[in-house]
């Protein structure tokens, strides 16, 4: 009895000192002493070295003034997160980065706040103890100051704090570079047709006029994109751009034009290509395609690359939406949208996504549409390194002709070899030349200094395919109230789901691009922070099981068993999570009870 009475005065003892540390370390972080550790792949909590680098190259010193309203539990959170986060700017600047938080109380101070362009917002928060919820006014927005530069964000959302880095950073790389000067200047190869930046082909038209360069023009307005016109090859590319872009075009490419596109590469430049050799028109609600590579496989040929007149169905992972039917709502999948994701099952030759590479730098996700399918001989560039950067899962075939019927909304009939299928590639150093000699001007045979090619094999990667084509034609001439008007109601029912879960990879992957083209991506790893965490992957997705001359009601049998088994497995999962986690660490302690139990019988007491 004196053993036991012993044992347990010492177990409580223990049990009080325990306690009393973990009381002790919620004061600390309480008061503000703390310290976070990120765990998470994309150090979504964790100032990223970029912006650090962004802030001791700074010629000068930045001051930012943050306005913001407490008084919620929301609006306290969210200041605290913002204010570690900069500390974080401040600690990595070497003395080059300051800051003060302001709670604007008085007039002067709420008067400073609107002089800087802040606005006064309501912000609001549900109560649980409270049947009206509870409101306040006030400012959530930040002051930068460089130099004799001054710019702000005038409102930051308190409902989450994913991505804050981003606007920070890009924020403070807009006035210093504003401040002293720095330009980066990228060409949009037109001419010939061309899918346009410019295109409003990004949602549907009632929902506004967005393009592609409007968005980068607006948010990062430290790249310029400036139209480059060959005038047919009679006039070369010229040098003071940072790189070139390539859109889809409607029209053949002249041998003169591909050797002016060479002639820029060889002197060590960069080159980005979004197009493949689907063509669909704009507005053809039908989606039929016309296959042409219009003389851009020439070109790419003599880098090493083939680019093949196909397309590419993936019916192991494409793009899913939410849709109702005469049966209730139903999920549909689109297997010409191919749902590229990181996915660790696959490995080297069978890589799906290439996410170390700048363009796709840890993108988790990424859908592109139209893939045409490309071939990577890595012989004919022995003095560069050719990589392919994406890649369809298994269950994937492709569809090729002249013209192919591409509405999204049929019953397809998979048939031919189910495989993986390349759809993008980079290739970075020496390149030799596609076209060294030519009746009008010679160039290398390889590049002077090192060069670099980005090349995603999609026509419409760059646009919304849905809002693109189900769109009907302008009607704004007519007044307000016809903007908007016409097109097809099936696609732009798709059209938001697609802008929704789609375009914020899309937009991403072609900002790093530009980051890329520039060589400037020290803030990759800044980019990625503003995506959020890709969903769980169910099923398996090795290649099917389908006879190529299957019929109707064999594809579809297969696809019901796919069905059940991607269910079965969540179900499992669910019930895991569910049942299997605390089973198991009740079996531990159930088992750490029987081992001090036998441990205490063995005791001796001589």
């Amino acid at each position: 009895m004196e053993r036991k009475a012993k044992a347990a005065t010492e177990s409580g003892v223990l049990l009080l000192i325990v306690l009393g540390i973990l009381v002790a370390i919620n004061a600390l972080g309480a008061l503000g002493q703390y310290k976070r550790i990120d765990t998470t792949k994309a150090e979504r909590f964790t100032l990223s070295k970029g912006s650090g680098k962004l802030l001791t190259g700074m010629k000068g010193s930045m001051h930012v003034d943050a306005y913001v309203t407490k008084g919620l539990p929301k609006l306290d959170a969210f200041v605290r997160d913002m204010r570690d986060l900069l500390q974080e700017y401040k600690d990595a600047s070497g003395g080059k980065f300051d800051y003060d938080i302001i709670e604007p109380k008085d007039d002067t101070q709420k008067d400073a706040a609107k002089k800087a362009g802040l606005a006064e917002q309501p912000f609001g928060e549900a109560s649980e103890t409270e049947e009206k919820a509870a409101v306040t006014q006030g400012y959530m927005g930040l002051v930068f100051k460089y130099g004799a530069e001054q710019d702000k964000i005038a409102f930051l959302p308190p409902d989450r704090t994913d991505g804050l880095e981003f606007w920070i950073t890009n924020k403070i790389r807009e006035v210093v570079d504003r401040a002293d000067d720095v330009k980066h200047k990228i060409g949009v190869l037109t001419g010939d047709d061309e899918m346009k930046l410019s295109e409003a082909n990004l949602v549907p038209s009632n929902m506004g006029k967005p393009s592609m360069q409007e968005i980068i023009t607006r948010n990062f307005p430290f790249y310029t994109l400036t139209d480059v016109d060959l005038k047919g090859g009679d006039t070369e590319i010229p040098d003071d751009l940072d790189g070139l872009i390539i859109t889809q075009p409607n029209k053949d490419l002249s041998e003169k034009e591909l050797r002016r596109i060479d002639q820029f590469l060889m002197k060590g430049k960069s080159i980005a290509i979004f197009a493949g050799a689907v063509n669909i028109k704009a507005g053809d609600a039908t989606m039929n395609a016309t296959m042409s590579t219009h003389g851009l496989e020439k070109l790419l040929e003599g880098y090493g690359i083939t680019l093949n007149k196909d397309v590419i169905l993936d019916f192991g992972r494409s793009f899913t939406a939410i849709m109702p039917t005469q049966g209730g709502i139903a999920a549909r999948q689109f297997p010409t949208f191919l749902d590229v994701q990181d996915d660790n099952r696959f490995s080297g030759d069978e890589q799906l996504l290439d996410t170390s590479f700048p363009g796709f730098f840890r993108i988790p996700e990424i859908v592109i549409p139209f893939a045409s399918s490309i071939t990577l001989h890595a012989d004919k560039q022995p003095e560069a390194s050719p990589k392919i950067l994406a890649r369809s899962t298994p269950r994937s075939i492709v569809e090729t002709g002249d013209t192919l019927d591409l509405k999204p909304l049929q019953h397809w009939k998979p048939k031919g070899d189910w495989q993986q299928y390349a759809f993008a590639a980079s290739l970075d150093g020496t390149i030799k030349s596609a076209f060294p000699k030519g009746p009008d001007f010679d160039v290398p045979e390889k590049s002077v200094k090192q060069a670099r090619i980005f090349f995603v094999a999609s026509s419409e990667m760059l646009a919304n395919p849905f809002a693109r084509e189900g769109n009907g034609p302008d009607m704004g001439q007519f007044g307000q109230q016809f903007a908007g008007m016409g097109g097809d109601e099936a696609l732009l029912q798709l059209a938001g789901p697609y802008a929704q879960q789609a375009l914020t990879g899309t937009i991403l992957a072609f900002k790093n691009t530009l980051d890329w083209l520039t060589g400037d991506t020290d803030l990759l790893a800044v980019s990625a922070k503003i995506l959020s965490e890709p969903g769980l992957v169910y099923g398996d997705v090795s290649k099917p099981k389908f006879d190529p001359n299957a019929t109707d009601d064999d594809l579809k049998k297969e696809e019901d068993d796919l069905k059940a088994q991607r269910k079965h497995e969540q179900e499992g999962i669910e019930w895991t999570l569910i049942l299997g986690l605390p089973i198991l660490f009740s079996a531990l302690g159930f088992a750490r009870w029987r081992w001090r139990v036998a441990s205490r019988a063995n005791v001796s007491l001589a």
